[in-house]
């Protein structure tokens, strides 16, 4: 019965606190790139860890108030992550030398919490990144 109840936070590999802090200050990216930003600043499925894709590359998997950050060319561009029954995908046209900001969020499930995203405004998109850490992008399939 203990082990029913013993549920923990889940955690990802992280980045360091100063390019953390280089990547709050918001700089707009080089005119030939969007930055992106995908975050995920709610503790609900604390347990869950998520995985994230940009344009059909997996990124990472993403924890309660962390974020990732990456730029992605001008354009058409879709962000997808896991949910309970496949993927749940946001494409949204993105400007060079301008920043976006997606939210992913958990939502309850028949089985498991399901995570869905939604593109947000500069400025609760910043809020939310400033309340969250820098997790580690992927760089090869563990």
């Amino acid at each position: 019965m203990a082990s029913l109840l013993a549920v923990g936070c889940a955690s990802v590999p992280m980045e360091s606190a100063d390019k953390d802090a280089r990547l709050k200050l918001f700089e707009p990216p080089q005119a030939s790139e969007a930055g992106l930003y995908i975050f995920r600043d709610s503790s609900r499925g604390a347990s869950l860890k998520k995985t994230i894709y940009v344009n059909g590359s997996i990124i990472g998997e993403s924890a309660p108030n962390t974020y990732f950050y990456q730029t992605v060319p001008p354009g058409k561009n879709t962000i997808s992550t896991e949910s309970e029954f496949g993927e749940n995908d946001l494409e949204i046209t993105t400007e060079g030398g301008k920043n976006y900001f997606v939210r992913q969020y958990i939502r309850f499930g028949v089985f498991v919490g399901g995570a869905n995203l939604e593109l947000t405004t500069e400025e609760e998109g910043r809020e939310g990144v400033l309340e969250c850490e820098l997790a580690q992008i992927r760089t090869v399939l563990d």
